[in-house]
């Protein structure tokens, strides 16, 4: 099969998959019970994010959400050199601006944890980063340590030599476990690095993702030549349907970027510009 009729075969699966009773418990009149009302109701959405809803549930894309991206950002900062008093800028800046998350390197998970006690902003770190072919036990137990350092998201990079050479089950293996290695409760993001992927092999990550129950698919690195695109967001949007978060990160700088990948079906913005991105001031320079 080729990429376009698997492609159109997964957006009818998801299509199907929505027509299901109103989540709200009654039809508003706007839609047939596809989650609409995502689109049409942001006050409503805005309410949600803000007493602590993790997910919502929407169809392809959320067109309307209302202005504040904030509570979709992981506000970022992975650079080599970062020092204790930049993570301590960032976790501050994440308080003030009420970002989803600060994504820090492991090392950095206790000290975030610390100056974030107390706040909404949760604590997100990288596993296997940023090439992911550290070996499947190593990735394990660098989650178990992330979570008792007090991260509650983490972000894992799959072994992309063994998805382009057909080695589908060791990559689900690689991701189910450090699903398997962290509570239920702590998010597992699965970077594919898609700039390295053709859309067919993209189309199997997000699958394998699934099937090894990772909350999120997302995009890249930032460190690995490329970022994220509209259209890759719309491929892992169709594929993972309504059931898994789709991370857009890498080359997001500003606000008329994030809101396209928003439209596109991004659940949530990788970002080191996030203070940028929420004030809407123009982009400078290169980042995550």
């Amino acid at each position: 099969m080729d990429i376009e009729s698997l492609v159109q075969q997964i957006t009818d699966e998801v299509v199907q998959s929505l027509k299901t009773t109103c989540p709200i418990g009654e039809k508003c009149g706007n839609c047939a019970g596809d989650f609409h009302c995502v689109e049409e109701r942001p006050s409503e959405v805005n309410e949600l994010v803000r007493l602590g809803a993790a997910r919502i549930g929407a169809g392809l894309g959320v067109k309307n959400v209302g202005h504040n991206l904030a509570p979709l950002i992981d506000h970022t900062l992975l650079k080599a050199e970062v020092s204790p008093e930049e993570i301590k800028q960032l976790c501050a800046e994440a308080k003030k601006y009420g970002f989803a998350s600060v994504c820090i390197q492991p090392s950095y998970v206790g000290l975030a944890a610390e100056l974030l006690a107390g706040s909404a902003v949760k604590v997100c770190t990288v596993i296997g980063f940023p090439l992911g072919a550290t070996a499947t036990p190593i990735k394990a137990y660098e989650a178990q340590v992330a979570e008792n350092d007090g991260a509650t998201e983490v972000d894992m990079v799959i072994h992309v030599g063994a998805l382009k050479s057909g080695g589908h089950d060791y990559v689900e293996n690689d991701i189910r476990a450090v699903v398997q290695a962290v509570s239920p409760q702590t998010i597992v993001k699965v970077i594919l690095e898609t700039s390295l992927l053709n859309d067919e092999q993209k189309v199997i990550a997000c699958e394998l993702a699934k099937k090894a129950g990772a909350h999120f698919v997302k995009t890249s690195t930032g460190f690995g030549g490329g970022g994220a695109s509209a259209s890759d967001i719309a491929l892992m949007r169709r594929t993972v349907g309504s059931s898994m978060g789709v991370k857009a990160s890498g080359g997001v700088r500003d606000r008329q970027g994030a809101e396209l990948m928003v439209k596109m079906g991004a659940s949530r913005i990788g970002a080191s510009a996030g203070i940028k991105i929420v004030s809407g001031e123009g982009s400078s320079g290169s980042g995550y």
